[in-house]
């Protein structure tokens, strides 16, 4: 038996997790941007924190594009458990031996573990979450 095509439901929110994706896809390369230039451009502590701050901030961007119908903490929590995987994968070693043959690595994998790093992705996972709830509650009620 042949069905009819399908047609989109008008209550769909799929043009909805399309807007959410190009926004979230846009600020993902704001942040890169910002990132390099913090990473490359500063030096201290204040920069180093900051730069931590804006790679968790890029691993939420990239978890929410992923799963844009997740609720921004649970978004929050995956990206702070990936940033922390990846802190703690430097206690090994290997991100050092990998970014010895390919130094670009250090910016994915970092190099040596620090626990003030955890407190700097804990930091930018907590603004990029109020944000994004707060951007989210707002797009809500425009819809209500």
């Amino acid at each position: 038996m042949d069905r009819p095509p399908a047609t989109p439901d008008p209550g769909s929110s799929r043009p909805v997790r399309r807007r959410r994706r190009l926004a979230l896809a846009v600020a993902a390369l704001l942040t890169i941007g910002v990132g390099l230039g913090v990473h490359f451009g500063a030096s201290g502590a204040a920069a180093d924190f900051a730069g931590d701050a804006l790679y968790a901030v890029l691993v939420y961007l990239v978890v929410a594009a992923i799963a844009p119908r997740l609720r921004s903490v649970r978004v929050g929590a995956i990206a702070f458990g990936l940033c922390a995987a990846v802190e703690c994968f430097q206690l090994t070693g290997v991100p050092q031996s990998i970014s010895a043959g390919f130094p670009a690595a250090a910016l994915l994998l970092g190099s040596t573990f620090s626990p003030v790093d955890l407190l700097a992705y804990a930091a930018g996972i907590v603004v990029i979450t109020a944000l994004d709830a707060s951007a989210l509650t707002v797009r809500r009620s425009r819809h209500t």
